[in-house]
């Protein structure tokens, strides 16, 4: 087998259908477009949604508010429930068994609200400027 002897199956393609070929080909004179109107003539359609000039849908309709599809998965957690966590070594598994984010979380924050007593060390979890200074002054440390 050569790459220029390569061709379809049997039966795998067809001919092309050629409309507009004589009243006994079955798709002569109007050649399957019915009779007058915008979609019989050449070049003559429109654009998705058209209603022929009435305002369409998607336009008549009330657009409101945004949902965020990232939302669901981004959690923040306050610096003093990080005392809450038993492991010193905090990742977004330990958060997740800890029961201070949600099982669908996927990226961790965490945020200066509150205080931290004690030295822990965050693995795969953002923080902020102030909380970052507030672990560190803790004897903890954050490795992103």
């Amino acid at each position: 087998m050569f790459l220029n002897t390569i061709q379809p199956a049997e039966g795998a393609t067809h001919a092309k259908r050629r409309v507009g070929r004589g009243i006994g080909s079955g798709l002569g004179k109007t050649a399957g477009r019915g009779h007058k109107g915008q979609k019989s003539r050449a070049g003559g359609f429109h654009k998705v949604g058209f209603e022929g000039g009435q305002m369409p849908l998607q336009r008549r309709l009330p657009k409101r508010g945004f949902k965020s599809l990232t939302a669901s998965s981004a959690a923040e957690v306050r610096l003093g429930e990080l005392a809450l966590v038993a492991v010193e070594e905090i990742d977004v598994l330990s958060l997740k068994q800890a029961g201070l984010v949600s099982a669908n979380a996927l990226s961790v924050k965490v945020i200066a609200s509150g205080e931290i007593n004690k030295a822990v060390t965050l693995k795969g979890i953002k923080a902020t400027k102030g909380a970052k200074a507030a672990i560190e002054a803790a004897g903890g440390k954050v490795e992103e």
